[in-house]
């Protein structure tokens, strides 16, 4: 029986994955392996039999994936599950940032009680919220990945004129894109010349903190909507109030409300509804759940933030799974210590990424706890798991 502790509330379809051979529960001490969704778990003491964790979303600012990723505990989460979801909310945002909507039904709630005055008064004063429309707008997508090829692709069903960057597309998603995206090399290209600028980049503390600041603000055309549903540390909020004042920005929709952003003229705060759906939750419980039975059952590695993906059909009974730093020869000495046991290697994978590497090695016979023991000597080790 393989322990699954929950340190926030799951989606119950989860119950239709995990199958009678794990006890998925919120009152675990020992867990093998905890699914979350926005708990933070930096100060959260792991329990050494823990070899998992999955992030039932897209982001993992809540969660220390490099210490884990030390003491060889595979930080997991769900890319692309709540995608529709936030592509919605972009394309309302969209929506909100070119006419007044919100400004106008507010105004609208003040005439209550005023009987038959309200259509004249309804009529009369609709002047005050007119806004544009976004067909045929230069809309500009920064980030390519899950989210923003949906969003770029939905924008140019409504009409609007797509341009799209992302200096790390993957071919996966850029096979996803409309042929009729404009996809370029520059960020100067999206910023000096589109009407609207949504983000759909990751949030990296060490290099991407206020990724929209005064600087990239200046470069922008006068009047530009910014849509943020990504991540709300990547805009400087006082340098947006300083653009919307002058000017520059017309309006700033945001899916991450800050003190110093509510309730100023013409931003527009949400709360943090990007994947706040049924729907959303429940494919990024499944996925989540399905990653960690497969790391725990197969030792296979999707979608891993800390350790490179590594997958491999089974071959024998037995399978090793090593984490260990990504080293010149350490492949080497593993295979030389299996050797060494007299274990004949059947069939074997390794990937690393970064300082980290996953070695997956399908073995003949059993191993003993002797062998194990003797293999995890072998300097930059961190882990060494036997599936059988």
């Amino acid at each position: 029986m393989k322990n699954i502790l929950t340190l926030n509330t799951i989606s119950p379809v989860i119950n239709d994955v995990f199958d009678s051979n794990y006890n998925v529960a919120s009152d675990i001490s020992n867990p093998d392996a905890i699914m979350l969704r926005s708990f933070k778990m930096h100060d959260y003491v792991l329990s050494e039999n823990t070899v998992a964790i999955a992030r039932a979303g897209a982001g993992t600012n809540n969660i220390p994936v490099e210490e884990y990723a030390k003491s060889g505990v595979v930080v997991f989460n769900t890319p692309g599950a709540n995608a529709n979801a936030v592509k919605e909310l972009v394309i309302c945002a969209l929506l909100l940032g070119s006419r007044k909507i919100t400004d106008a039904i507010d105004w609208v709630k003040t005439l209550k009680g005023k009987g038959e005055e309200v259509g004249k008064l309804v009529e009369k004063g609709k002047s005050n919220f007119v806004g544009g429309e976004i067909l045929g707008k230069k809309f500009g997508v920064i980030g390519l990945g899950a989210i923003g090829a949906q969003v770029a692709n939905c924008a140019i069903g409504l009409g609007m004129k797509v341009y799209g960057y992302d200096p790390f597309l993957s071919v996966g998603n850029a096979l996803k894109l409309s042929t009729h995206i404009n996809v370029v090399k520059d960020l100067d290209d999206i910023v000096k010349e589109c009407d609207y600028i949504t983000l759909h980049i990751p949030y990296i503390p060490a290099s991407n903190k206020g990724f929209i600041n005064a600087g990239l603000l200046r470069k922008m055309k006068d009047g530009v909507v910014i849509v943020n549903c990504a991540r709300g540390e990547l805009v400087d909020n006082q340098d947006i109030i300083k653009a919307i004042e002058n000017g520059k920005v017309s309006r700033y929709v945001t899916d991450f409300p800050a003190d110093e952003i509510i309730g100023v003229e013409n931003v527009v705060c949400i709360p943090h509804l990007g994947a706040s759906t049924p729907e959303a939750e429940d494919n990024c419980a499944i996925m989540a759940s399905k990653q960690l039975i497969d790391y725990i059952e197969n030792g296979n590695v999707v979608n891993s933030v800390n350790y490179p993906n590594c997958s491999m059909p089974r071959a024998t009974d037995f399978r090793l799974v090593i984490l260990h730093k990504n080293i010149s020869n350490i492949l080497a000495q593993i295979t030389g210590a299996v050797g060494k046991e007299g274990i004949n290697i059947s069939n074997m994978s390794n990937q690393s990424k970064g300082d980290f590497a996953i070695t997956i090695l399908d073995v003949e016979k059993e191993v003993s706890e002797q062998a194990i023991s003797h293999i995890s000597q072998v300097e930059g080790i961190i882990r060494v798991r036997v599936i059988k």
